[in-house]
């Protein structure tokens, strides 16, 4: 019982703390270009999520969107500025409540979305997530220009393995996250977007810390490259698409 109220506690002060990180912002990327071909302009990147895609934690150039367009760039795509809409302990209501909110203009070149850890640990029912988390890919797929191509989903990460959750039923946390990730998995397939699946990279983390964040929680800039590197190549695909005459 102590170390539940402790790992509840702990949780709290992360979401308040972190404010002036929390915020939905637009991140500036610079690169430099290395393309054979003439680069398309005014390319696009919106990043949708919740804690692990602002980067809980870690510095803004270890953050995942961010170095994704930071990777891009030095394949010279000529990609605006990469646009964050994430804060640390969103749901996935929350976040299809602040894309209504902010209603960001589109079309974007590409569009990452990775949500429902919160969902997960609030206890929240699978069916409520199913249905919330298929509203929010319907409209990420209208912001990458009604084209699920344009999209990648990630899956969400499995913090069980961490630091932060030793006080906790650590076989139920990763239980109920694939339980979660089938779920958004059977979502994004049936509207034809594209899966990546991260958990597998998150669960390193169990026996290396250097993936792990100083809060003993969320991903390292490590990991985060990790990420990038495993959905790097259709980042590519998705804007080579799009720049070709």
């Amino acid at each position: 019982m102590k170390h539940s109220l402790i790992f509840m506690l702990f949780l709290t002060v992360i979401s308040i703390s972190c404010d002036e990180k929390n915020e939905p912002i637009a991140v500036s990327n610079n690169g430099t270009n290395y393309n054979e071909d003439p680069p398309a302009e005014n390319l696009s990147y919106l990043a949708l999520g919740d804690s692990y895609t602002i980067g809980e934690r870690v510095e803004i150039s270890e953050r995942f969107p961010v170095q994704l367009a930071e990777r891009l760039q030095l394949m010279a795509y000529d990609l605006r500025d990469a646009e964050i809409m994430a804060r640390t302990g969103w749901s996935t209501g929350q976040l299809l409540q602040a894309v209504a909110d902010e209603n960001p203009q589109g079309p974007y070149s590409l569009v990452s979305l990775l949500i429902g850890v919160n969902d997960q640990y609030r206890g929240l029912d699978i069916s409520e997530y199913r249905q919330e988390f298929r509203q929010m890919l319907q409209k990420a797929i209208r912001l990458a220009g009604n084209n699920p191509k344009n999209v990648i989903v990630l899956s969400i990460p499995d913090y069980s393995v961490t630091p932060f959750a030793s006080g906790a039923d650590t076989a139920r946390i990763a239980r109920d996250i694939d339980t979660f990730n089938a779920a958004n998995y059977d979502e994004t397939k049936y509207l034809s977007a594209n899966y990546f699946d991260i958990t597998g990279i998150s669960r390193k983390a169990k026996f290396n810390p250097e993936l792990i964040a100083i809060d003993g929680l969320h991903p390292s800039g490590k990991m985060y490259s990790e990420w990038v590197d495993l959905i790097l190549p259709k980042a590519n695909e998705i804007l080579q698409s799009q720049t070709k005459k």
